[in-house]
């Protein structure tokens, strides 16, 4: 169901259409903790540090995934708010057909090159076999990611957010007893879990590409439009390019956070890989709350609604300081019951690892919540200049922080030290140059 929201009340017209995004990506997240969960307690702790540390070699093909469906996301969203329809078509088809080629261009890449990043990042060798396999499998289903990462842009963007979070439901649910009928039952170890991933990511973009193409044939246009636009292309670049590179920024710094973890062996490895997982759930559910906030921004911009930004990013804020309150908590009391989800034992290094990691990050989640919702809305807007310097601002200390204290008497928890410094630094910019928006009169800022 498409929604507008440049109507009613800003707190209930974004918490409605948020919420499915959260529910939609704690399912996503399922995808990941299935994968790892199963490795780990039906293999063991070297398929689980497999399994983790080709993950951190995903999230650069994820990123530029991410790029698109943001950057289509915004556009779409923009044309439908001002109700030019035909643009906003004209704009899917686009976006369609340039992340089509971006991805067969990505796909050989990774297939020819996963081999020597593995290498790069130091893979210790009783795990090389198993994250070089699990990462060829993965490349073949990158068009299913990109494509279904399409289209929910597309949804969110025409203010559905639910249809996305049925499908994620139901495939990520599926995943599950997929990954455990494959490892437990068939006996095909780490190969298992990725053939899982791959079926089930399959099925649901199959599934929600034909409903978009469904939806899209009922809005009515009465003007042509062409299948591709360079012009539109361009729009959609000036918004995708940042987002990708910040995220592909962001992966290639997670790599060489892997590098230095590498260092510290298998225990350490498969306690932070379990740990990450959780802490990924957490900040890629802000992330996709902020893309909502974004929608919502983009929309009401278009529709010349200034004055509902700031009301939009109140709401916003409410609603992540509430996650952040319960998620912190959880993590905080309930952290060696979770771990334990992907581990067999209940001490040694891998989880004295996981909680330690836990303990120093999870507080810092109200600080960083703060720091999505206000670039939510500079993307939303389109100032990918201010976005994009608060984003390299966190990378950067938390890299170089990380290197740096790894090698004191801290050890592995020097690295995640880096976490909350790096956060607190880049949240005050992004909020500051949010404060400097044209939505703000001059008596505001």
């Amino acid at each position: 169901m498409n929604k507008d929201l440049t109507e009613g009340k800003a707190e209930k017209v974004l918490w409605q259409f948020c919420l499915p995004l959260f529910g939609s990506i704690i399912f996503q997240q399922l995808y990941n903790i299935a994968d790892s969960l199963v490795a780990g307690k039906f293999i063991g702790e070297n398929a689980l540090a497999a399994v983790g540390n080709s993950y951190e070699i995903t999230l650069i093909f994820i990123a530029f995934a991410f790029g698109c469906n943001i950057g289509c996301s915004v556009i779409v969203s923009t044309f439908f708010g001002a109700k030019k329809y035909e643009r906003m078509k004209e704009a899917v088809s686009t976006a369609m057909i340039a992340s089509g080629a971006l991805c067969a261009l990505l796909m050989a890449i990774g297939i020819l090159s996963c081999g020597a990043l593995l290498k790069l990042i130091r893979t210790p060798q009783e795990i090389m076999a198993d994250s070089k396999l699990y990462l060829d499998i993965y490349m073949w289903g990158l068009p299913f990611m990109f494509f279904y990462n399409i289209s929910n842009g597309i949804f969110s963007a025409m203010g559905d957010s639910k249809t996305p979070f049925y499908f994620l439901a139901a495939s990520s649910v599926t995943n599950i007893f997929m990954d455990i009928w494959f490892v437990a039952g068939l006996k095909m170890g780490v190969a298992g879990v990725a053939w899982a991933t791959f079926i089930c990511q399959g099925i649901s973009c199959i599934l929600a590409l034909a409903v978009v193409m469904k939806r899209l044939k009922g809005i009515k246009t009465t003007e042509p439009y062409p299948l591709f636009s360079w012009s539109t292309c361009g729009s959609i670049a000036r918004i995708a390019v940042p987002s990708t590179i910040q995220q592909s920024f962001i992966s290639i710094g997670n790599i060489i956070l892997q590098s230095v973890i590498n260092g510290f062996g298998p225990g350490v490895i498969a306690g932070y890989s379990a740990a990450i997982k959780l802490n990924n759930l957490v900040i890629t559910s802000f992330t996709t709350l902020g893309n909502g906030v974004s929608n919502y921004a983009a929309q009401n911009i278009g529709a010349k609604k200034l004055k509902r930004i700031p009301e939009g990013f109140r709401a916003g804020l409410k609603l992540v300081w509430i996650l952040s309150l319960i998620l912190t908590s959880l993590y905080l009391f309930a952290g060696k019951q979770l771990l334990m989800l992907f581990m067999n034992e209940t001490s040694g290094e891998a989880m004295k690892t996981g909680l330690t990691f836990l303990r120093i990050v999870s507080p810092f989640y109200a600080v960083v919540s703060a720091k999505l919702v206000a670039d939510g809305i500079l993307r939303g807007a389109g100032r990918m200049n201010e976005f994009m310097t608060a984003t390299f601002t966190d990378l950067i200390l938390r890299v170089t922080l990380a290197i740096l204290l790894s090698k004191t008497a801290l050890g592995s928890a020097g690295i995640w030290c880096s976490w909350p410094i790096g956060w607190i630094t880049a949240t005050f910019l992004s909020v500051r140059f949010y404060r400097k928006g044209e939505w703000f009169s001059e008596t505001d800022k």
